[in-house]
């Protein structure tokens, strides 16, 4: 899919969660509703690294397309070691590592780890990048050139702050699920591991399919490209994306959030 409707998706996901949470009688405070689905909208960007032309790739300028380059190379170095005879050969390593269960739950720890270890500092890195992406995501008709990069950055600094500051509030979210001595915002890592999953159940459903069960061997493949049958597929960017989806997981999350909020 493209990156407005993982954005969506991401967003649409959490609220989701938030909505489970309030049917089995245990809320979530509404800034830990807010930050996770803003999260895990630019967390569904972020499995892209590995692609040049994707959204996450540019949305931090040089910083963003070296990584880029380093994660697509990484990726592409972890398929050719580890494919089993079926697996085809390739030349790039997009769709590969980073469209992962495993990535998913390694970016979500080390997400963790930064939010826990780094004090406010570590919850601003993450916040700061994952608003970047939700913006670029969510907004992407405005935020079209590298002219509007700068806003996009200050936007996404200043939106930061301001939610960190709400949830270090007492009882506004900051020790969320986490109650134990320094485990405030060690949920920040689960819109993350959430985000990451969503994008690549939203790439099952193109043409190409997504290896999100690797290493787990099928067959005579490692890689093997998961999805529906292949009539079910469409291309990313086809109309049953921008017009049946995207609807979808606007409404979905309307209502998930209504229900999580207590007006349903």
């Amino acid at each position: 899919m493209m990156g407005p409707a993982h954005a969506l998706s991401g967003a649409a996901a959490w609220l989701g969660v938030g909505a489970a949470a309030a049917a089995w009688g245990e809320p979530m405070p509404w800034p830990v509703l807010l930050a996770g689905a803003l999260i895990c909208a630019g967390a569904a960007l972020a499995p892209d690294l590995d692609h040049k032309a994707a959204t996450i790739s540019r949305a931090f300028g040089p910083v963003s397309k070296w990584i880029c380059e380093i994660v697509d190379k990484l990726s592409y170095a972890v398929y050719k070691s580890t494919r089993k005879p079926g697996d085809p050969r390739r030349s790039g390593g997009h769709r590969t590592l980073t469209h992962t269960w495993v990535w998913a739950l390694l970016i979500g720890a080390g997400s963790a780890a930064i939010a826990t270890l780094g004090d406010r500092w570590g919850v601003l890195f993450i916040l700061f990048v994952h608003m970047v992406l939700a913006i670029e995501g969510l907004l992407w008709r405005a935020t079209r050139g590298s002219s509007a990069d700068v806003l996009v950055w200050l936007l996404a600094a200043t939106s930061s702050w301001i939610i960190a500051g709400i949830l270090d509030r007492p009882g506004n979210g900051s020790a969320w699920l986490f109650e134990g001595p320094d485990q405030e915002y060690l949920w920040l890592g689960l819109p993350i591991v959430l985000g990451a999953l969503v994008h690549c159940l939203g790439d099952a459903l193109t043409v190409s399919g997504c290896p999100v069960l690797w290493p787990i061997p099928i067959g005579r493949r490692r890689w093997y490209p998961l999805g529906p049958p292949k009539p079910m597929r469409f291309r990313a960017g086809a109309w049953v994306e921008i017009r049946v989806l995207m609807p979808g997981f606007m409404l979905t999350g309307g209502v998930a959030a209504a229900f999580a909020l207590g007006y349903l």
